[in-house]
């Protein structure tokens, strides 16, 4: 009887750590670095997945959306935690001056344009407690028509050894903007 006792226990530990070891997470982290000369650009997010559903307007819908205080507030560009962009150096984003540091990356979706936000709070989780006061910078971009992308993704073209394109690719949707040492 004890050794049958041993067996179950020893049996439902192991099957345990097995099915833990599947935890994945459905919107998994990641990060996209770029070197543009001496200089890095890193983007902190977390992916989420396309799934079947229609993204532009009604996940993400257009425009700010009410977090659960009633305040009108931007995308967190990503998934779970706030979307974080750092610089090592002071830059131009669409021409206009953003300082060195790390920002959370927001963004006001539009039909044809998006505002990219660059708020000095970095460790918010996600846009709930976003503070317009605490933007250093927004630029409005053109959103551009791009191949099908199941995984929201961001990633840098354009790449010279003074400046690149960003970009956030999701769905059907590019939103890319320029930066500049």
């Amino acid at each position: 009887m004890k050794k049958t006792l041993r067996y179950l226990a020893f049996s439902l530990i192991l099957s345990g750590l097995v099915f833990s070891q599947d935890n994945k997470k459905p919107s998994p982290p990641a990060k996209s670095e770029q070197k543009v000369g001496s200089e890095k650009i890193s983007i902190n997010y977390s992916q989420p997945s396309v799934k079947g559903r229609k993204i532009w307007g009604e996940l993400v819908p257009f425009g700010l959306t009410k977090n659960r205080d009633g305040k009108m507030i931007p995308w967190r560009a990503g998934a779970n935690e706030n979307t974080t962009f750092t610089v090592s150096k002071d830059v131009k984003i669409e021409g206009q001056t953003l300082k060195a540091g790390t920002y959370g990356l927001h963004m006001i979706p539009g039909e044809s344009e998006f505002v990219v936000i660059f708020n000095k709070n970095s460790t918010a989780w996600g846009s709930y407690s976003y503070d317009q006061n605490e933007d250093a910078l927004r630029v409005t971009v053109k959103k551009e028509t791009a191949k099908f992308q199941e995984v929201l993704t961001y990633g840098f073209e354009s790449v010279t050894d003074k400046s690149c394109t960003v970009y956030l690719h999701w769905e059907l949707v590019k939103i890319p903007f320029k930066i500049e040492f």
